[in-house]
Parts: C-alpha cells; sequence; structure tokens
C-alpha cells in the first residue's frame, strides 16, 4: 500500500469504498457503475479541497514524503550521459551526496544533490540523506572542476541537515560547510540550485550558493528543523507544526521574501504523484534560468551571487539596520 499522511485519509477512505465496489463485478450491475464514477469525482474534488488549504506543517510533510523524488530521480531523467565522481581525495566517499558530470539538455553541466534512498539499505548508503563532511568536499571538488572548465552547475538540495554525528566533527564538519560556503561565492559560472524536497539548514546550505534558488511546490527550505525550533524555544518536539508556521519556510514565503527565485510548480498532489512531470517542470525551469545567465561573464556571475545573499539578510552599522529586504521588496533601512 501507497504511505498516506494524516491529511490524506478522508480521501483514502473513499479509494478503499472504490476498490471494494469494484471488486465486487465489473461495474456493469445496475448502480454500481454510477456510484464509482461519482465516488471518484468526489474523491478528486476532496483532495483538491484539502491541497488548496494545506497549513505550513503539512507542506513539510509533502516535503518528507517517502515516496517522493530524489536527487538520482531527476538525474535518470534529466542528465544525458552522467559520469558519477566519487571520493573527496582525503578520506572517503560520502554518498549522501551524489557529484558527476553529464548533459542538461544539450549543455555539458556538473550536478550534485543529496540523495536518501528508499530501501532499508540504500538509506544505509545514503545515511538518510544527511552528508558526512567528506561529502562536501566531494562536492567542492567538482565544483572546482566546472569552475576550471567552465561548466554551469546544478544543485539539488534534499536533506534534514548535516550528519551531526560525533565523527563527522571530528573531521571538521562545520568547516567543510563553511569553506564549501566560501568557495561558492567565488564560481564563476553559472550555478542553478533547486529545492526538491528538505532544504535542512546548512545541509542544504553546504552545496546551495546558486546564482538562482528554486524550490518546488511542496518543499520548503530553512535554518533549522520544526522540530528542532519547537525543542528549543518551547522545549516540546511537538510544537512543531507551530514553529513550522512561525518560521516561514514555505515555497510561497520564501518567494515572497525574495529567498526563493521561483517556485516550481508540481504535479497534481504533489511530486510523488508523477516523477516524470515532475523532473519536467523541474528541468523546463532550470533551463529558463540557465538561459538568462549563461552569457554573463564570470565577474557578473560573482557579483550577482554575492548581491542576491547579502540581499537577504540584515546588519548594523553605526545604529542603522541595513541589507535585507521587506516582504514586498522594499529594502530594509531603519535606525
Amino acid at each position: 500500500m501507497a504511505f498516506v499522511l494524516e491529511f490524506e485519509k478522508p480521501v483514502v477512505e473513499i479509494e478503499e469504498k472504490i476498490a471494494e465496489l469494484t471488486s465486487l463485478g465489473d461495474g456493469s450491475e445496475a448502480g454500481i457503475g454510477d456510484e464509482i464514477k461519482a465516488l471518484e469525482r468526489k474523491a478528486k474534488e476532496l483532495r483538491r479541497e484539502i491541497f488548496a488549504s494545506l497549513d505550513p506543517w503539512q507542506r513539510i510533510q509533502l516535503a518528507r514524503h517517502p515516496e517522493r523524488p530524489y536527487t538520482l530521480d531527476y538525474i535518470n531523467r534529466l542528465i544525458e550521459g552522467w559520469v558519477e565522481v566519487h571520493g573527496d581525495r582525503a578520506y572517503a566517499d560520502d554518498q549522501a551526496i551524489v557529484c558527476g558530470f553529464g548533459e542538461f539538455r544539450g549543455v555539458p553541466v556538473a550536478v550534485m544533490g543529496h540523495q536518501k534512498g528508499r530501501t532499508a539499505e540504500e538509506k544505509v548508503k545514503h545515511n538518510y540523506g544527511s552528508p558526512h563532511p567528506e561529502g562536501y568536499r566531494k562536492a567542492l571538488r567538482v565544483m572546482k572542476l566546472a569552475d576550471r572548465f567552465g561548466l554551469p552547475i546544478i544543485a539539488f538540495l534534499d536533506t534534514a541537515g548535516a550528519y551531526p554525528g560525533i565523527g563527522a566533527e571530528e573531521r571538521g564538519q562545520a568547516e567543510a560547510i563553511a569553506r564549501n560556503v566560501e568557495e561558492m561565492f567565488s564560481l564563476g559560472v553559472p550555478f542553478i540550485a533547486v529545492v526538491i524536497g528538505e532544504g535542512g539548514s546548512g545541509g542544504a546550505f553546504g552545496i546551495g550558493v546558486g546564482n538562482r534558488l528554486l524550490i518546488q511546490e511542496y518543499a520548503y527550505y530553512s535554518v533549522i528543523s520544526p522540530e528542532g525550533c519547537a525543542a528549543i524555544l518551547w522545549r516540546d518536539r511537538a510544537e512543531a507544526p507551530r514553529a513550522a508556521a512561525a518560521l516561514r519556510v514555505t515555497a510561497d514565503e520564501l518567494y515572497a521574501l525574495k529567498i526563493a527565485d521561483e517556485i516550481v510548480p508540481e504535479p497534481e498532489f504533489g511530486a510523488h504523484r508523477d516523477y516524470d512531470e515532475a523532473a519536467k517542470l523541474v528541468g523546463d525551469a532550470v533551463e529558463r534560468h540557465l538561459r538568462e545567465i549563461m552569457d554573463v561573464p564570470p565577474d557578473g556571475l560573482i557579483r550577482g551571487r554575492r548581491e542576491k545573499f547579502l540581499a537577504m539578510g540584515e546588519y548594523v552599522e553605526g545604529g542603522t539596520v541595513k541589507g535585507g529586504r521587506f516582504g514586498d521588496g522594499r529594502p530594509l533601512e531603519t535606525s
């Protein structure tokens, strides 16, 4: 049986009734065929009503859906001649981040992204999509190669966060992420980052400093998980739905705050419903933004990337708050 989210259960109950009626015959019996059609219409209408009024916590549940397409699902559909690169040439090959080269709609590119895995074996192999420092160093190795050969970079962001284990910390987790962020601001090639599920804190940011940040309709991007925020503020992880609303991490809010450059629509009722359509929608958005910046010279790309991220935050200079913007785009500068 497919994975069912709590808010989808009323629809599933109707679908189970449809299956029960269908099993009674071929639908030719008097009244049964009409009842099945009526229930199918009701199920679709109800699902549309539910999805039209999802709250932030429900959207986060969709972003975490175990059947949602992951990075390799997009790579298999969008990248031709994919050649994966392994290892950081220092410690190991971290499969929580996959990296490599190929062609995106005729354009040679470097590609990287978090990979979670579905089966128990895959989840262990990819460490549930939570990278170790060697994963970030592998990504940096690929980014520098892309910069050397003038290849655009596409990054798929989908992680709950970088791995917080003792071993990862001993091998320099924070330094690896910080180094990547520093280096990404100096890359003279077009860089498109796409949030395809969870955009968790520095874990996502460590490969996500792009000229453009795209986010799928039901994905989220946050400095901390709602559970982590709830544990800090209210000392109760059960307050995660409350934290999700306060953090303003959904696609529409991030777009309004000028953090995301575009919301990529998903197939009806979520990307997990149609991988091919989800990949096409993502590919179309990436191609459109890539075309807009392909001819920008390296210094222009570097300057634009830095200005983009500087405009997101605030800093105090001589008692005056500068930087950042209000949700409507007005510059934020108050004494």
